[in-house]
């Protein structure tokens, strides 16, 4: 007999149904069948739906029914053999299709009985309890749960199993004692419901007084939750979460010294670790051959720690933890590195006994370091780069040190003097891609591998290049780094010598090199994910405290929205671990700023503690002024804590008004065109021939839609260029006065900051397409090379003269590419490098790596096999020369660099709006004429973005009578065609594709 989709309707409720899919697809599910199956035998297929009752249930892996009904919320086939009186189970190896044939199966040994009576089948086999945790203790006193029922009409007991090992077996939880536990008809506390909104809407459980004086106890072994109906029978079970309680019991702990310190040259050792069993800890002093296996002591605060003697300086230690894993629901022992390591040996196999203050692990005159002038937020330029890309290249530094930190002490080199050469002419901050220490890539240079073939002798629209280069991307020297490992030690494979302290000398060093170019360090940091989680080897903080410093769904599975296994910073040694390893860095290594990945994923609250912390350094005590240190991340709204799901998030317009900044994409997609998703690359924008230069991509819409979309765009730079406030007023395209926060930007206000110092602007960064890269897909392929390098010089000024802080991709001024790659992460040194002796196009590298690029490759064919498209060394050169003339220009008035958005309200306006403007081009004023008087030399500049390949008139209103003058830069630079723009009362007259500055 075969039963189709809506022929036979079945009931069916889930009970800890997690697995998509699961082993058995009857896995403690519950199904009510409305015919007798007794008198059934054979082979039967059923369309079933499933509904997830008041719980979170992720995504399935099984395909749904064609034509299933609206209200059916997840539909999936279940093949059973059914006998006489009982159903088996069957692992399928395929989902039929809807309608289709029965397909064999292999019966499991397990058997589902059938109550003729009642129509309900039941699998008696025992179910491993817990690998759901749906429950959450959140307090010594407090559980939320969602029960599948009116909570009202439940009772309910906790369950502790020392070891684990509980399952649910004839509706009985099997091998744990229990408490019972109170429905509380009120919910959940005010402020309970504050700290997990999430959860606000969950039953509110109260424990008994004698599970709270248990409660240390009981969260050492496996804990679960139960519910039973008015006769008594189970109704469900699940796991447990408890970072809740650990924060309510053991809190305190965020007041310790955590990893090593010292008193009177002997070290003491502390981890945190409440629900651990034992830990001991394993040291190998230096000069010996075998580990030492001591006990540690526990504290009432969760610690664990030990004291050593003098010899143990240089020591290697791990720690042996023995602790209940939720990820294998039983005890296991762990051999893990210390999360607040400092030094480790090579590849990061043990931890290594340092003191950061040891004479031997500073440079010469460390101490004394001089820093460059400090800087306000709003004087920042920030120029960003990959501490291999720098040198693994460059031929002018010496082979040890190429690709390492070492390479910032080569004065002499192609890369140091481009640096210099940035920071006289106006950048301010280097800000490194991650140099903690990451898991990709092997620390010993001996264990890197390379490309087997000649990268040069493909043709530059050929697959072969990224075909070669794909063997050895996991093994190889380069990655970006985004994959946390230890947060505090720098990465070893840019170290000459990866194996122990050592590193922290050569990262210091680097330091010194680059504050001796004239430019501040910033680090680029990734305390929002880690590269593993669970038992996984490289997983080191769920190996101590399992379950709590990594953000878990609703029912326990862990969060990967980031890429990688999600943290909690919520939880407070998790934000503790954070601001521990931030004040390191810019004690103990002088850092001047920090750069955060997905900075949406942390809290407000935890990003303001961070600063609070860092302000606290202080020159006379710690060397460094923390206040001046410059916190900026990204403000993404995605993921499970989006639209503040889980607390109010670290977003671009929740951030407004802290001076953290957050990188504005606003600008960046006005200028480019479009987004960096799209699939079709060749959506133009302002700085690309939108309407003005069209590239005959129908992608781009009629002549009609093009213009209307231009003036938006247009709109929304004016709002970029004006700090992104949310509050700043102009005319925008239909004649209408609007704020910032009123222009549209894909459904969001454009403008959110409320001071200068909250956005960060660019045009690009490591992620996304190059600017130059961008611009050979959007501009008309009959582009000059000239006209692309004019294009380039004007997307570059659109971050130069805006408020704010300003930022560019290292090699932008250079005309770099990554030869079209979107995504070049893992795509090794040929589509990342970069040549400072400006004489290598790095265009035309062959078609970029396949797996984030492929379904570009249509587009990118022609353009790479194109060779008129391929910069030539003079091209790059006068790229360099515009760029550096920009930041000369924005670095000469403080009038790009206004305080406050009081200041920018009062000096910058865009005189010419509505709907006549001319499409490409815009006008800004800064005006010096009224309130405290701020630049010595002129009183207003006028400032022309003509993005058109047309030459434009523009009639300035309020400019008449004065007059104006080329900025001295341009008057005396390179350029001959800027030289061309003039001024007559008030009539500014400019060249295509040219960015002229006017000074009264």
């Amino acid at each position: 007999m075969l039963i189709q989709e809506g022929q036979q309707p079945l009931a069916i409720r889930l009970a800890g149904f997690t697995q998509h899919p699961p082993d058995h697809l009857l896995d403690q599910v519950v199904v009510v069948v409305d015919q007798d199956l007794g008198e059934i035998e054979g082979v039967i297929k059923v369309a079933f739906a499933y509904e997830v009752q008041g719980r979170e249930h992720g995504q399935t892996a099984l395909p749904p029914v064609l034509g299933a009904s609206e209200r059916i919320e997840h539909v999936a086939w279940l093949v059973v053999e059914v006998a006489a009186d009982h159903v088996v189970t069957a692992e399928v190896d395929q989902i039929p299709a809807p309608g289709g044939a029965n397909i064999p199966i292999t019966a499991a040994a397990a058997p589902i009985t059938y109550d003729h009576a009642t129509h309900r089948i039941t699998d008696n086999t025992p179910k491993a309890l817990g690998s759901e945790r749906a429950a959450h203790w959140l307090r010594r006193d407090l559980v939320a749960w969602n029960p599948p029922r009116d909570p009202a009409t439940l009772s309910y007991r906790l369950y502790w199993a020392p070891d684990g090992g509980m399952t649910v077996q004839d509706d009985v939880v099997v091998g744990g004692a229990w408490f019972p536990m109170q429905w509380r008809a009120s919910g959940l506390p005010a402020d309970v419901r504050l700290d997990h909104p999430h959860l606000s809407s969950y039953a509110a459980l109260a424990l008994p007084a004698a599970a709270q004086r248990e409660a240390r106890e009981l969260l050492t072994g496996q804990v679960a939750v139960a519910a039973f109906d008015a006769a008594g029978a189970l109704v469900d079970a699940t796991g447990v979460q408890i970072p809740g309680v650990l924060d309510d019991l053991y809190g305190s702990a965020a007041n310790r010294t955590l990893g090593v310190s010292w008193q009177r040259g002997k070290p003491r050792i502390a981890v945190w670790a409440p629900t651990a069993k034992d830990v001991r800890l394993l040291v190998q002093p230096a000069g010996t051959s075998q580990e030492q296996r001591l006990d540690m002591a526990r504290d009432r605060d969760g610690v664990w720690h030990v004291d050593g003697g003098r010899h143990w300086r240089g020591a290697t230690y791990r720690f042996e933890v023995t602790v209940y894993a939720p990820s294998t629901l039983r005890v296991e022992t762990n051999l893990v590195t210390d999360p607040y390591s400092v030094a480790l040996t090579t590849d990061s196999a043990r931890s290594v006994v340092a003191d950061l203050d040891d004479p031997a692990l500073k440079p010469a005159d460390w101490d004394r370091l001089a820093k460059p002038t400090p800087r306000r937020p709003q004087d920042i330029h920030v120029y960003e780069l990959h501490v291999r890309d720098f040198s693994i290249g460059d031929q002018t530094v010496p082979a040890a040190h190429r690709g390492t930190f070492l390479a910032f002490t080569n004065a002499a080199s192609d890369g140091m003097a481009h640096l210099r050469a940035l920071a006289q002419a106006g950048v301010s901050h280097l800000h490194l891609l991650p140099a903690f220490d990451f898991a990709t890539v092997p620390e010993r240079r001996a264990d890197q591998q390379s490309p087997a073939c000649d990268l040069r002798a493909f043709p530059p629209d050929s697959e072969q290049q990224q075909e070669c280069i794909a063997p050895v991307r996991p093994t190889d020297g380069f990655n970006w780094g985004y994959d946390p490992w230890h947060y505090t030690t720098p990465e070893g494979s840019y170290a000459v010598d990866p194996d122990g302290a050592g590193r922290t000398r050569e990262f210091r060093s680097m330091v010194a090199g680059i504050n001796g170019s004239g430019l501040h360090v910033v680090m680029d940091v990734v305390y929002n994910h880690t590269t593993a989680s669970g038992q996984n080897a490289k997983s080191v903080l769920d190996r101590i405290v399992p379950g709590y410093y990594h953000r878990l769904t609703l029912t326990g599975q862990q969060e990967t929205s980031t890429c990688c296994a999600n943290t909690a910073s919520e939880h407070r040694m998790m934000e503790k671990l954070m601001i521990d390893s931030l004040v390191t860095w810019a004690r103990a290594y002088k850092v001047d700023g920090f750069r955060f990945d997905l900075m949406g994923h942390h809290s407000k609250a935890n990003m303001l503690n961070v600063r609070q912390a860092l302000e606290q350094l202080t020159l006379s005590r710690d060397g460094v002024d923390g206040k001046r240190i410059y916190l900026y991340g990204e403000g993404w709204n995605f993921g499970e804590v989006a639209n503040d799901a889980r607390f109010v998030q670290a977003t671009q317009a929740n951030m407004a008004g802290t001076g953290i900044g957050t990188f504005t994409d606003r600008l960046r997609d006005a200028v480019r065109g479009g987004g960096p998703f799209d699939a079709n690359p060749r959506v133009q924008g302002f700085g690309s021939g939108l309407y003005t230069d069209p590239n005959g991509d129908a992608v781009n819409g009629t002549p009609e839609q093009q213009r209307a979309r231009l003036l938006l765009y247009q709109d929304q730079i004016k709002v970029g260029l004006a700090g992104n406030l949310r509050d700043f007023t102009f005319v925008d395209r239909t004649g209408a006065t609007v704020r910032g926060d009123e222009v549209d930007y894909n459904g969001q206000p454009a403008g959110y900051a409320a001071e200068p110092a909250d956005t960060v602007t660019y045009i690009d960064a490591h992620d996304n397409e190059t600017l130059f890269d961008n611009l050979q897909y959007k501009l008309p392929q009959g582009t000059s090379m000239a006209e692309r390098v004019r294009m380039n010089t004007l997307a570059l000024a659109t971050t130069t003269f805006a408020q704010g802080v300003g930022f560019w991709h290292a090699g932008t001024d250079l005309l770099r590419s990554k030869s079209l790659d979107r995504n070049s992460f893992d795509s090794g040194d040929w589509f990342n490098r970069v040549d400072w002796s400006k004489q290598d196009s790095t265009w035309g590298s062959g078609l970029p790596p396949r797996t984030d690029n492929e379904s570009k490759w249509p587009y990118a064919r022609p353009l790479l096999a194109d060779p008129a498209l391929e910069p030539t060394p003079a091209d790059i050169a006068a790229a360099a020369e515009r760029a550096a003339e920009l930041l000369r220009i924005q670095a000469s008035s403080p009038l790009f660099r206004l305080r406050t958005a009081a200041d920018i309200h009062r000096r910058v306006a865009f005189p010419i709006g509505g709907p006549d403007q001319t499409p490409g081009v815009i006008v800004m004023t800064l005006d010096d004429s009224t309130g405290r008087d701020l630049d010595p030399r002129w009183e207003r500049i006028v400032v022309i973005f003509n993005a058109s390949p047309d030459p434009t008139t523009q009639t300035v209103p309020g400019q008449a009578g004065r007059a104006f003058s080329l900025h001295p830069v341009q008057a005396n630079g390179g350029d001959p065609v800027v030289r061309e723009a003039h001024s007559v009362d008030g009539t500014f007259t400019v060249p295509a594709r040219t960015v002229p500055v006017f000074v009264s």
